[in-house]
């Protein structure tokens, strides 16, 4: 069971909305410092360990700031993610850049910042060649194909667009070799949101064994192995969340069966993990603005799909809080509902909560990653604030809501007034 309380109390909350109106994401510093010193703390046995938090769950650079400062890196897959990663301060090779179907100026730009460059496709290798060079320094995607099984968001490896086949990575390191590569990582993306730790042990000995297989046919040694991230949260308070030491303990059996003794000993083990680092410790806050009461009872928040879209298309459960009234039976069975044209525009279906009023605050959980990242515009609706709950009790704003400005900001006005449709 996991425990769904709130860093903050009801009055607390009723004083920050009276300074930053709802709806808003807010994000615990205390908590997402504390989550990722106690992951470091867990691979300290790898010497090489280094995790490469995942720009696109979170990319605020305020928090990729806190994250760089306790020894995270960030992992990249846009030419926006770079640049926030280095106005974050981080670059070089604390930088991991994984794209798929990848633009040259992307490419360009992750060169000259030194970052590792993870290559998706085998047709890649040239265009990055053609383009800005071959660095010393790459990483190849795998994508094993039948030899794994996967999950529901991610689906099958073999129906999967990510990665190298099995055959193609031998191919590819050995052409990577002929246009100047010195120093090579594997990489695999297989799992998003994964509560079971074995996977993650089971992707690293995946990993290591290729490593191995690598420098025994082609005479390359593996730097690091890159296992991705895709360690799930308990979002339902009956899950269970992914115990950490177990992952760290059985990768490392693993690495000293395969790997230690032998010629890729020291081999560094990387992560990137976005939703397990930040998942559970940000918060969407709305305020109820309307009771409906027709086949079903509804309750219309002031913030819809465009603020949180996980429910939406992927079904997803959050835990919802109705601060100052946990306590109070859940006698009560509500659709929790958005203001988009839209029927699935619903943060919660047939949810038992206390009695809940117009004007009252609701707290949806786990927003943390994932979130405001996925926010959209659809219906002229604006993309809401975030906020830092620092470490002392204050409250800091970290992105400014969007305004109707910003959403005309793109359009010709002047062009508009000489159109003659």
């Amino acid at each position: 069971m996991t425990d769904k309380t709130l860093p903050f109390s009801r009055d607390r909350l009723e004083a920050i909305a009276r300074d930053y109106p709802t709806p808003f994401h807010i994000y615990d510093e205390k908590a997402i410092r504390e989550n990722a010193r106690c992951l470091l703390k867990r691979f300290a046995w790898n010497s090489g360990f280094k995790e490469f938090f995942a720009v696109k769950a979170t990319p605020n650079p305020f928090l990729l700031k806190i994250l760089h400062s306790e020894g995270l890196g960030a992992d990249c897959s846009s030419l926006p993610e770079l640049i926030l990663a280095e106005k974050s301060g981080i670059h070089g090779e604390e930088i991991m850049f994984s794209s798929n179907d990848t633009p040259a100026d992307e490419f360009k730009k992750a060169r000259s910042l030194g970052a590792t460059i993870n290559l998706d496709d085998f047709s890649h290798i040239d265009f990055l060649d053609q383009c800005c060079g071959t660095p010393e320094l790459v990483s190849i995607r795998y994508n094993p194909g039948r030899r794994r099984e996967g999950g529901f968001i991610m689906g099958q490896p073999e129906e999967a667009k990510f990665g190298f086949t099995h055959d193609q990575v031998f191919e590819g390191l050995r052409k990577l070799q002929s246009l100047g590569a010195k120093r090579f990582g594997l990489h695999s993306f297989l799992a998003s949101n994964e509560l079971n730790p074995q996977y993650f042990v089971d992707t690293a000995e995946m990993l290591f064994d290729l490593a191995v297989q690598v420098g025994k046919k082609l005479d390359i040694r593996i730097e690091f192995v890159n296992i991705s991230g895709g360690i799930g949260i308990p979002y339902r308070p009956e899950d269970t969340a992914v115990d950490l030491s177990v992952v760290s303990d059985g990768i490392h059996a693993v690495y000293d069966r395969i790997i230690r003794g032998g010629p890729l000993h020291p081999l560094s083990l990387f992560m990137e993990c976005g939703r397990v680092i930040t998942g559970p410790y940000g918060y969407l806050v709305s305020r109820v603005l309307h009771i409906k009461d027709t086949y079903k009872k509804y309750v219309g928040l002031d913030a819809c799909m465009a603020n949180l879209m996980r429910p939406a298309i992927y079904g997803a459960y959050h835990h919802v809080t109705v601060p100052g009234k946990e306590d109070r039976p859940h006698d009560h069975v509500y659709d929790l509902t958005g203001s988009l044209c839209e029927n699935r525009d619903k943060f919660a279906i047939d949810r038992r909560l206390p009695l809940i009023e117009v004007g009252d605050l609701v707290v949806i959980h786990d927003a943390g990653a994932h979130g405001h990242a996925m926010g959209f515009n659809y219906n002229g609706k604006l993309r809401s604030a975030e906020l830092l709950l620092r470490e002392d009790g204050t409250v800091m704003p970290i992105r400014r809501p969007e305004t109707i400005e910003d959403y005309f900001a793109t359009l010709d006005w002047n062009a508009l007034e000489q159109f003659h449709g």
